[in-house]
């Protein structure tokens, strides 16, 4: 992995995991910190659908929910739609802040992904859709069939804030070229673990969307679990980087959890 030193000033004030954050310029409010749900997640399935089944995983979007922690990380790739719903039965849905992202590509892939995913949610409204795994660089074209669709259930109210998750470098700066992206989920870590390029390629890349006003939540934050031994430097590290607004971290316990809470506000500051 080679060595990581700290690369920006340390922050002035701690914070901590259930800070609230405002996106969007103020048109959805999330926790600094959120479950993600998706840790190995492909086929409609992820760790936490597995072995945590919609009981486990619906009982710690409670507790998160209980300590202020209420930003939800989803996916139709994930199949955690379901859990959702069921912690939707005990948590009250204005709330909480919901993200949930697609792989649709036509008009009628979107319509039918909007409808079913409030269906499987529980839910008259996604506070937040993304496009899910952009690679290509073309993606703005290639895409546009479902990004119109996007576009008018924002106008509706179905759909709050809308964006990308990227898994490409030339897809990363496509992102931050077109106006369509409100949000951007981007991997971003000390080492370059898992990420659309080195820590050199994506900051500045990162950097330019936030200066255009795009929001951006944090994600491989431990690089998809390759740095667990690197915990409090990753924490810092995302932290640190002011233009990050939030991130997203897989949780798949509630002790987990519990020693995230402890370690967020310890990381934010140095010794």
């Amino acid at each position: 992995m080679g060595s990581f030193s700290y690369p920006v000033k340390a922050n002035t004030t701690k914070k901590f995991a259930n800070d609230r954050i405002m996106l969007g310029n103020g048109k959805v409010s999330v926790s600094r910190l959120a479950i993600g749900t998706g840790t190995n997640g492909w086929g409609g399935r992820s760790d936490q659908t597995r072995e945590m089944g919609i009981k486990g995983l619906s009982d710690l979007l409670r507790a998160a929910y209980d300590k202020g922690v209420f930003f939800w990380d989803s996916a139709d790739q994930y199949g955690t739609h379901p859990h959702m719903k069921e912690a939707l039965k005990y948590v009250p849905r204005e709330k909480v802040t919901i993200l949930t992202k697609t792989h649709a590509t036509t008009e009628e892939e979107m319509k039918k992904d909007l409808d079913r995913f409030r269906k499987e949610i529980g839910t008259d409204y996604i506070d937040i859709l993304l496009l899910h795994n952009m690679q290509s660089p073309n993606w703005p074209t290639e895409k546009r069939g479902a990004m119109d669709v996007i576009s008018q259930a924002q106008e509706e109210g179905i759909v709050k804030l809308h964006g990308v998750s990227c898994h490409m470098l030339d897809a990363l700066k496509a992102a931050a070229n077109s106006d369509w992206v409100q949000i951007d989920l981007a991997r971003i870590n000390p080492y370059g673990a898992r990420m659309d390029g080195t820590v050199e390629e994506v900051v500045p890349v990162l950097k330019k969307m936030k200066d255009s006003g795009k929001s951006l939540i944090g994600m491989k934050i431990f690089g998809g679990g390759k740095l667990s031994g690197h915990v409090d430097e990753c924490l810092q590290s995302a932290l640190s980087r002011e233009y990050i607004d939030c991130f997203t971290i897989g949780i798949e316990s509630l002790a987990q959890f519990n020693d995230l809470m402890t370690r967020i506000p310890g990381a934010s500051q140095p010794a």
